[in-house]
């Protein structure tokens, strides 16, 4: 998730960027996600981590590893 997250932003280096879309090609599970994270930001715009309380972050976070066990 958090490789996703930095492919998104463009804060990947080249080789790594590489890595992700050879494994997205092999993966629906994460080209779902990736999928649903870019419909999130388009309809919400850009909400900047360091504006969500720790407790906002926490459940988030919880709530995407409960996705993906």
């Amino acid at each position: 998730m958090e490789l996703l997250t930095e492919y998104l932003e463009g804060a990947l280096p080249a080789d790594e960027v590489a890595a992700v879309e050879r494994h997205l090609a092999l993966c629906p599970g994460c080209e779902h996600y990736l999928a649903q994270m870019r419909s999130t930001i388009a309809v919400l715009g850009e909400v900047p981590v360091e504006t969500l309380s720790p407790l906002a972050q926490d459940t988030l976070m919880e709530a995407f590893r409960d996705h993906f066990r």
